[in-house]
């Protein structure tokens, strides 16, 4: 189970986009993830008229480390680390915040 997931709101620890939150696009090999509106760099684009692609220098969002990113708990207003707990009969699984306990809601 991964810790973080597509959809999440994450807050950026690290980096120039440091503060910043945003929404989880993709996750890449559990290694990088894809957030939105997060770490943009430009993108030279030549134009494909068949495709109907224009050209120019567009925006493009860029993947992080996850290890930059932590979940945003919106009880404490921060970002927070995220667990896995096992239900008693061992068959339920849950994330959960680890400063208070308290599950993951997405």
């Amino acid at each position: 189970m991964n810790k973080i997931r597509r959809g999440d709101e994450v807050i950026v620890i690290a980096g120039k986009d440091k503060g910043r939150r945003g929404t989880v696009l993709h996750i890449i090999d559990d290694e990088r993830v894809l957030v939105e509106g997060i770490n943009i760099a430009k993108k030279h684009t030549k134009p494909n008229p068949n495709l109907g692609i224009e050209g120019g220098i567009l925006d493009h969002e860029m993947p992080l480390d996850i290890s930059n990113v932590l979940v945003f708990n919106p009880k404490t207003k921060k970002g927070d680390r995220v667990g896995i707990r096992v239900s008693d009969d061992g068959k339920a699984m849950e994330r959960v915040f680890k400063s208070s306990g308290e599950a993951v809601d997405i």
